[in-house]
Parts: structure tokens; sequence; C-alpha cells
């Protein structure tokens, strides 16, 4: 029993660990790619803040995968082919996303794990064990997010570009600008995300409500970036004002752009942390309830912390060893990137991604930062989008769902197979 639990800890400490080999992308590619920030920078932030993502924020979307995309009454008789499933789903999706990685392509583990999940319990139980009306809903999330992400980034890049990068005097346009860009991108994880975070017990001694406590720590990060950026914005100024060159200008204004960009960054790692980190536990949260109870997971099953810590731990040990690959894919490969237009894209991704999280639903997150850049390339001149890495990229979403649940369903008949023999 401790060598079985012991195994299904090393395989999903492995799926993490190619989840975020394969995904860093999602949060880093495109500051990468716009040279707001170098590989080794990306990789440091990038671990940060995954890990905080997926310990604070990672409850709700793993506990969905865990229980509600089959129907685990099903399992209530058998607690042992949920928990052969669960085994096949983790090797499945870690053996996937290697390939995957491999190749520099940024496939979504969300795929791989509801379409694995779906997969083994077709076979072990029938039509009827897969919560159909939950993977409609999952399912609708994945075609429009990448959509609702490109409209964003777009509609914000447009703005950007009119009021600020175009303006008549550009720099003392972003000086004006620069609170209310502060206050933009921490007011929207501010919503989004501190409210959440803040009823966890480890907060619990604040003195205040939760929501003022939310406001007046995002006020004062609000306030400190703004007035580091408007330090930032004199020393560009007095470095223009030397060259008086307009492309010296337009190459200032970026700077202060890639400021707001390595922010954005930073909140979609959160993000991604966040949601993609139940790809890789929940299968191993439901074999530990199986394996300590003897029975299956249903109502108020909550996904203990040394299990989102350990997922954590996982995606941050492989995105620093392997994931420059996809990095260039995402950053580079789909069209060149600014900071300001890199900054409008993770705005986009960031907002919709903690959303699904907030609401527990299991979306991609590269779906969601591909549709950003795509958003951007639109806004800028469509026939700059390189359509052969789109292509490529799409394909490698489409042929995730079949080839993991194929995968899984493989595993799952030879591992019963052989636990029938033992």
């Amino acid at each position: 029993m401790i060598l079985l639990y012991l195994f299904i800890i090393i395989l999903a400490f492995y799926v993490a660990w190619n989840l975020g080999a394969n995904d860093v992308a999602n949060s880093m590619g495109t500051s990468v790619g716009s040279k707001a920030i170098t590989l080794k920078q990306a990789l440091i932030i990038a671990g940060i803040l995954e890990f905080t993502g997926a310990v604070f924020f990672g409850q709700n979307v793993s506990t969905t995968l865990a229980t509600e995309v089959i129907n685990p009454r099903q399992f209530l008789d058998q607690p042992n082919l949920l928990l052969i499933g669960m085994i096949s789903v983790l090797i499945s999706c870690g053996l996937w996303l290697q390939i995957a990685t491999k190749y520099g392509l940024p496939v979504a583990s969300s795929h791989a794990v509801v379409a694995s999940i779906s997969g083994f319990s077709l076979l072990a139980i029938g039509v009827n064990s897969v919560n159909w009306n939950n993977i409609l809903i999952i399912a609708l999330a994945w075609l429009f997010i990448p959509l609702i992400s490109g409209i964003i980034s777009a509609l914000f890049y447009l703005g950007l570009n009119r009021y600020i990068l175009l303006a008549k005097n550009p720099f003392f346009t972003i000086r004006e600008w620069i609170p209310w860009l502060s206050t933009i991108v921490f007011s929207l994880f501010g919503i989004i995300v501190l409210p959440k975070i803040l009823i966890n017990p480890f907060f619990a001694q604040i003195p205040l409500p939760i929501h003022d406590s939310a406001i007046i720590l995002g006020g004062i990060a609000s306030i400190i970036f703004t007035i580091a950026t408007w330090k930032r914005l004199e020393r560009i100024k007095i470095e223009v004002n030397e060259k008086l060159e307009v492309k010296t200008e337009q190459q200032g204004l970026e700077k202060i752009m890639a400021g707001f960009q390595v922010l954005s960054a930073c909140f979609v790692a959160f993000a991604h942390g966040s949601n993609d980190v139940g790809n890789a536990i929940a299968p191993l949260a439901v074999t530990s309830y199986i394996l300590k109870t003897q029975t299956v997971p249903i109502v108020g099953f909550q996904v203990p912390y040394w299990i989102l810590i350990l997922g954590g731990i996982g995606i941050v040990v492989g995105l620093s060893i392997h994931g420059k690959n996809v990095i260039s894919t995402v950053g580079e490969k789909i069209i060149l990137l600014q900071p300001s237009s890199g900054f409008s894209a993770e705005i986009a991704t960031a907002t919709t991604v903690l959303l699904a999280s907030r609401l527990g639903l299991p979306v991609s997150t590269s779906h969601a930062l591909v549709g950003g850049v795509l958003g951007i390339g639109i806004a800028q001149n469509w026939r700059k989008i390189e359509f052969s890495t789109v292509k490529s990229v799409i394909l490698a979403w489409v042929i995730t769902v079949p080839i993991a649940a194929a995968i899984a369903m493989i595993i799952f008949k030879i591992l019963s197979l052989i636990l029938r023999v033992i």
C-alpha cells in the first residue's frame, strides 16, 4: 500500500513537471518574445508566482476535476476501479505533455486531463459515468476563452495605441496614464483573486473585512508601482532628450510599457498556477482519498494543501528545466511583439483565466494567451500573423483530446488485467 501511494505521488509530480515545462510559455512567452525580460528572469518570476497561485488559488479547479468531470457515484461499489482509472490519467497526461514539450507545442493540459478522465470512465463503467453537462460547460469555456481573450487584448491595445503611443506629447500623456494603468492591473487582480485568498486561515488575523483588506492592499501596491514607474520615466526622458530621435522616443515608451508587461506576466503566472495545477493533482487527490478511506470522494471534497504544494513544486521544477522550448513558440513564432502589445495580451489572459479559476472551470491558459496574441495581430495587421504556427498550435489542441483519451483507456485496460492477475 505504501509503495503504491509513493508511486502515485511520483506520477503526479511527473505530470506537474511536464505541465510546468509545457505551460510556462502561457505566463512568460510574450514577455520574453517582446524582450521585456530575459529567459532566466522569466523562469525565476514564473517559478515564484506559479507556486503561489497553485497553493492559494488552485482549490476550486482541482475539486472540479476530481469530482465533477465524471459521476463518482457510479464508482461507489468499486472504488478500486476509480483508483486504477486515476493512475491511468496521470500516466496518460504525463506522457502526452512530455511528447508535446519535446516538439515545442503548447498543448492544453486541461484537454488532456479531462479527456483522460472521460476516456477511462467510459471504458470502465459506460456512458452514464461521465457528467456530460459539466463536460459541455468545460468545452464551451474552451471555445470561448480564446475569443474573449482576443477581444479584450485587441481593444486594450487599440486604446493604448490611440491614447498613449500615438499621442502628440507621448511622454506627458503616458505620465498621466501611469496611475490609471496601475489601478486597472491591480484592480483586476484584487477583485478576482484577493477575496478568495484572504479567506484562507493563514490571513485570519487581519482585523479588517476581506474586501476592505483587498482594496487597501491593491491600492498600496498600485501607488508604489506608480511612483516607481514615474521615476523610471524621468530617467528614460533624459536619455531620449539627449538623442532627439523619434525612433528613440518610441523605444523609450516601450521601455515604460515593459514594466507593465512584466507586471501583467506575473499575474498570468499566478493565474496559470491557479488553474492548471488541478490537471496534475486532482487524480492524486482522488487516489489519496480512496487509499485512506476505501470510499469514493463525493460531496464536500477538499484537496489537501500538501497536494497543492506538491503540484506547485512540480510545476516550478519542470518549467525551470525544460520550459524554454514552448516559450519560443508562443512568444516569438506567432507575431513579433512589443512590450505594449505583450502587456495587452497578458492582461486579457490573466483576466479570463483568473475568472475561470474563480468559477472552478479547468480552462486552457494556452488558449487564452494564443487568443490574446492573435487579437493583437488582428488589431495591428493580420497579414503579419504566422498562420503556420497558429495552425500547428490549434492542431495540437485538437488532437490532444482523442490521443489523451485513447492512451488513458489503453493504460487502464493494461493495469486492470495486470492487477487481476496479481
